[in-house]
């Protein structure tokens, strides 16, 4: 067998189970962050056949309904009658929240630097735990090819069943790509494309099959990256009618490979959805995807990841790692001093930053959080990048 240096990436559409789940929470979170930009929001949302759970730790002075909040989340993804499953207005809400803890916020309302008078910001880190950035050159929005072009079918999926286009889909679905590398790391080809989409019952195999290749593959991945040779799978079961909550349950936090590169690089483990900027899982993410972004935007590697991790209660990172995978212009130590100069990466200073008060967060919860080409997201800019280049 000839071998080939392959990478394969996955993505979903709104409609599967796990991401309905995540873009609730982003939902409630934004809803109470309209009302309340100091708010704490830990939000967690179940969803299977006729049933929506939200429970979670949430204190805040806003007051949200989240029944409505929930409904008209469900409706806007496309589970809107009951033939499809899973219906926004008949399904059952139900709700468990309470505060956050009391000795939690103890440790994020004020930092263990300021408690003892050292230099530090008012806030420390909502938990431990270590997040990753990453960044290659492989794209032009700085992301891996295979993450790259998986989600932009997901949301070419999800364009044409809205659009009318091809009205016999559902809402979920799942995409995945197959890159061929050459021997330099250089994207050589599209080696194979998986697509799965619920649908229709009436709609032949023949047709979907055909409408998906030339509507949703052919029209979202450059020509020249495809051959004779590229494989195509769409819906290969051959059936997916039962699809959404009804196919299968879904959990907030369970897609967190298709959140963030594809399987990239690492991972910290932590998810994202429905929560806060205080908690570093989510916005440290952010911020270590900012600085390998604008590492590689400035021409100082081809390959950047940045790893942070954090004590809980403590605002400064207690470590700080970049690994240009031997693509680096400089070494890995002067990126480190140029990042710890230019970059705050307390709490509070990525909040600052990238602006994280404001209630952006549902339109990351499908589709990536990184490498967006459709929303404008503060932690994808490069304006560090030119001042990196020059100090560099």
């Amino acid at each position: 067998m000839e071998y080939k240096r392959l990478f394969t990436s996955e993505s979903v559409t709104e409609g599967h189970p796990d991401k309905i789940s995540d873009i609730i929470s982003d939902a409630i979170l934004d809803a109470i962050m309209k009302e309340d930009k100091n708010a704490r929001v830990a939000c967690e949302v179940t969803v299977t056949t006729g049933l929506v759970l939200v429970v979670g730790e949430i204190s805040t002075t806003a007051y949200i309904d989240i029944q409505k909040i929930v409904r008209e989340t469900v409706r806007e993804v496309g589970y809107d009658r009951a033939k499809y499953g899973f219906d926004c207005d008949t399904c059952a809400v139900i709700t468990a929240i309470d505060e956050q803890s009391g000795d939690i916020a103890m440790g994020v309302d004020k930092a263990l630097e300021f408690k003892t008078g050292d230099e530090g910001d008012g806030f420390g880190a909502g938990d431990q735990g270590m997040m990753f950035g990453y960044a290659c050159d492989e794209t032009p929005v700085l992301m891996p090819m295979a993450i790259y072009l998986a989600h932009k079918m997901a949301i070419k999926l999800t364009e044409v069943r809205k659009s009318g286009k091809l009205p016999y889909l559902r809402p979920d679905g799942k995409t995945q790509v197959t890159v061929e590398y050459n021997e330099d790391n250089t994207v050589k080809r599209i080696d194979a494309v998986v697509v799965s989409s619920q649908h229709d019952e009436n709609v032949t195999m023949e047709q979907l099959r055909e409408d998906i290749l030339k509507y949703v593959i052919k029209d979202t991945i450059d020509e020249k990256l495809l051959d004779e040779n590229t494989k195509y799978y769409i819906n290969p079961t051959g059936r997916f009618v039962i699809g959404g909550p009804q196919g299968d349950s879904g959990h907030t936090g369970r897609k967190i490979i298709v959140d963030t590169y594809g399987g990239y690089g690492h991972h910290g483990g932590g998810a994202f959805s429905g929560k806060d900027s205080t908690k570093v899982d989510r916005s440290a993410a952010y911020a270590a995807r900012y600085v390998a972004k604008n590492i590689v935007a400035a021409g100082l590697a081809k390959t950047c990841e940045v790893q942070l991790a954090y004590a809980i209660g403590v605002a400064k990172p207690v470590s700080l790692r970049i690994d240009t995978y031997g693509t680096g212009k400089v070494s890995e130590a002067r990126l480190c001093e140029l990042v710890d100069k230019h970059f705050d990466l307390t709490p509070s200073g990525i909040i600052r930053t990238l602006n994280l008060r404001e209630p952006i967060f549902k339109q990351t919860a499908a589709y990536g959080h990184f490498g967006r080409e459709d929303v404008e997201l503060p932690w994808e800019r490069t304006d560090k990048a030119e001042i990196l280049r020059q100090e560099a």
